[in-house]
């Protein structure tokens, strides 16, 4: 009764029913409003039977950004690369075994443990702005594959709202040749990461690739630089200008015959009997005068995830701007890190559920085991202090990044092996020390000895 009063004392009048379902179900509930902006909104009314054309658009041109310009290419392959170094790990307590054993099933079933498997869907987040994943289910009753789809072709069936209008019946994929749905998927089968959507909550907004916003000035830098290089070639060769004061033009004409006769070998020498004169004229010698095209390369770069320096182009970047700047960098990776194991995550609750197992009864995270935040060095400082304050040794090996279920099962098998000197090993706990600021930026220095 009491909540009850406070409700109505706050909102001013009686709660409605809210029953739990999934996105997009017509079932009673609270909520109000449009998710969607006024635009989108009007954008999903025109768009019933057609992929949004402005994504698809980015997308092409995106994808011709990374063929023709190593620049990009470089930005995506490094991007895609950086976040999926040491590969993915699920975030458990090692108790729960059964969870383990079915997640290592899974992850070799779907090639997760395969560094070209996440590269490719990371690269692909990173160019299409979505990673789209068809969930496929075999006749055992398991997921058998994540297959990635081109995000471009996949329309969202929501309504003015942002919502789903049938769940059984989510997404479309099209045929552009054709223009007709080739595939329809219901919202389970068809897990998508959006890489910065205009809402989260706006079922129908799709994300957008990370240089989307750089593509005109993109073009800009490209046109800039292929000028740059005609002009050079149009005034790089030094000219001659001959000079032969009241010649005729039967003079002119004779003396300009024997001079580009002589071109054949390297002349410095003219000889005349009249009054006259050869001035040179100099080439394009200013090669240092692009400021316009470094302004439209610091443009560029702006808006990609990494500064210039760490593609190439020092200049006169300062090492410790430059180790600012890779640490903003590293938090990029971090939140696309976090993007993608997202729909891991999901497409692997969905395969307890196909086995049977309530995935709320469990306290577990699919992550990517290296946060590239923090250096090796960082993770094991950090470690140790963490085993200094007694925390949890589970704690402790996941805060070093490693896997705490994997190193269990591998300290219990090598107390399992026949140790040849058992009374070399340390048999008491370890003893750790701790100095601050011994270390250059603040960092500790840490020693460890063992109690016999």
């Amino acid at each position: 009764m009491g909540i009850l009063t406070t409700f109505l004392n706050r909102f001013g009048k009686k709660p409605q029913t809210i029953t739990p379902t999934l996105p997009g179900e017509n079932t009673p509930s609270s909520e109000r409003g449009s998710r969607a902006t006024p635009e989108n909104g009007l954008k999903y009314l025109y768009r019933t039977m057609w992929v949004d054309p402005d994504l698809r658009q980015a997308i092409l041109d995106v994808r011709e950004m990374d063929r023709d310009d190593g620049r990009v290419k470089k930005i995506h392959k490094r991007m895609a690369n950086t976040a999926v170094k040491g590969g993915l790990k699920l975030k458990t307590a090692s108790q729960n075994k059964k969870l383990i054993r079915l997640w290592n099933k899974f992850e070799a079933r779907l090639h997760l443990d395969q560094h070209q498997k996440l590269f490719s869907d990371a690269r692909a987040l990173a160019m299409e702005g979505n990673l789209a994943l068809q969930v496929v289910v075999d006749g055992f009753n398991q997921v058998s594959a994540a297959v990635r789809m081109p995000s471009e072709t996949v329309l969202p069936l929501v309504d003015q709202n942002g919502r789903f209008k049938d769940v059984h019946h989510a997404y479309d994929q099209f045929d552009l040749t054709t223009g007709q749905p080739m595939a329809a998927f219901a919202l389970w089968q068809l897990q998508i990461a959006r890489l910065n959507p205009d809402s989260w909550d706006d079922m129908g907004s799709l994300g957008r690739p990370y240089l989307d916003a750089s593509r005109d000035v993109w073009r800009k830098l490209r046109m800039t630089e292929q000028d740059l290089v005609i002009r050079r070639r149009q005034r790089a060769p030094l000219r001659m200008a001959h000079v032969l004061e009241g010649a005729t033009q039967e003079q002119m004409d004779d003396y300009r015959n024997q001079v580009e006769a002589e071109q054949g070998e390297i002349t410095t020498d003219y000889y005349m009997n009249k009054k006259g004169g050869v001035t040179a004229v100099q080439g394009d010698a200013q090669l240092d005068q692009i400021a316009d095209v470094n302004y439209l390369l610091d443009t560029f770069y702006a808006g990609s995830p990494a500064p210039k320096g760490l593609f190439g182009y020092t200049g006169e970047l300062a090492r410790d701007i430059l180790e600012d700047l890779k640490r903003d960098y590293f938090d990029e990776i971090d939140a696309m890190q976090d993007i993608q194991s997202s729909v891991y995550e999901q497409i692997f609750r969905l395969e307890l559920l196909l086995h049977g197992v309530n995935p709320q009864q469990y306290d577990f995270s699919v992550v990517f085991s290296e946060r590239r935040t923090d250096t090796p060095n960082q993770r094991a400082d950090l470690a140790l202090k963490y085993q200094a304050m007694g925390i949890p040794h589970e704690m402790v090996w996941d805060s070093a990044g490693l896997n705490p279920s994997e190193v269990m099962s591998q300290r219990k098998a090598e107390e399992d092996s026949n140790d040849p000197y058992p009374e070399e090993s340390a048999s008491g706990p370890q003893r750790v020390s701790i100095t601050p600021g011994n270390q250059p930026k603040g960092e500790s220095a840490t020693s460890i000895t063992n109690q016999r």
